[in-house]
């Protein structure tokens, strides 16, 4: 029996209000960009990339604003703990999604931070367009219809 992917994953971040507050196009996998207490502290399990995005500059793509913790033990050498961060695309990779965030509405999501099984940290981003307040509001009734089937599917055996 094959071992699902996430299975194989050791996932460090998860940003579920995106898939909430936006609906998700696309998804590619993005290398991450690290120093060594960065990924020490990464390690550690505390991550946080529910305010953070990710934007193209000169031909790069770059992850702003994900809260990664100052490692306790790298006392002088540490990182700085919002620090934008480079991810790791192929050239025309990069090309493709700074013209896909310049269309009107759309936006590099970070979805998840995690480690491979070779122990190389990976960033799961999503091209997404931002949700209106009634999308929203849809989404969570097939949430609440979706979570009463199961119930009365359970009930009834």
């Amino acid at each position: 029996m094959a071992k699902k992917k996430d299975d194989e994953r050791k996932v460090v971040a998860d940003n579920r209000k995106a898939r909430f507050a936006y609906a998700i196009e696309s998804t590619l996998e993005a290398g991450l960009q690290l120093m060594g207490s960065e990924v020490k502290s990464l390690r550690s399990g505390k991550a946080n990339i529910a305010e953070s995005y990710a934007h193209a500059k000169d031909g790069e793509i770059f992850l702003v604003n994900a809260y990664i913790p100052e490692y306790t033990m790298a006392n002088r050498f540490n990182h700085e703990p919002r620090r934008a961060r480079k991810l790791l695309v192929h050239k025309g990779e990069a090309k493709r999604l700074a013209i896909a965030i310049q269309r009107e509405g759309m936006t590099l999501v970070p979805l998840r931070v995690y480690f491979t099984p070779k122990g190389i940290a990976k960033c799961e981003l999503g091209v997404a367009k931002g949700k209106k307040l009634h999308d929203k509001r849809q989404t969570e009734k097939q949430r609440d219809w979706a979570r009463q089937k199961s119930r009365l599917m359970r009930e009834k055996g």
